[in-house]
């Protein structure tokens, strides 16, 4: 389980340190029923914190805001949200892909939370009220919309 994680962690901060574009789309017209499409938004937490891998977790330090009921909303390339909600308790993953012997090691604090929305061409995420961070789209494990913190 250890190896699947890590490979999760270490594909969600390559999509994104490889600068890669936002969700295509169009937005159509506001009067008409819109399309949504269900998806996760994941969310990692650079907090690098001593844990069990596959522990709860909550953001350390600076991060404090990413914690289980703190609430987030997504919003669209103008800002407007499309959905509000709070968000589970993180699950703690490992930093590293070896075996360091021990229980508690080097993880970061991964968020997923199932959610519809509409077709648009760039997706944020706002976490109690902080400023919003962009999310990327990903396919590796099913439609997500992914982001990693810092």
């Amino acid at each position: 389980m250890r190896r699947r994680t890590t490979t999760r962690a270490g594909a969600l901060l390559a999509l994104l340190l490889a600068g890669t574009a936002g969700v295509a789309g169009c937005t159509g017209d506001d009067a008409a029923p819109e399309d949504v499409s269900a998806t996760t938004v994941r969310v990692l937490v650079r907090d690098i914190n001593l844990r069990p891998v596959g522990a709860d977790c909550a953001g350390t330090g600076g991060y404090q805001y990413f914690h289980h009921k703190a609430p987030f909303r997504v919003l669209d390339g103008e800002d407007r949200a499309l959905v509000t909600g709070t968000l589970p308790a993180g699950t703690a993953v490992a930093v590293f892909d070896e075996d360091l012997g021990v229980e508690r090691v080097p993880t970061y604090c991964e968020f997923a939370v199932p959610v519809s929305v509409p077709q648009r061409a760039a997706y944020r995420l706002e976490v109690a009220g902080k400023p919003a961070h962009d999310l990327t789209s990903d396919s590796s494990e099913g439609p997500a919309l992914v982001a990693v913190v810092p």
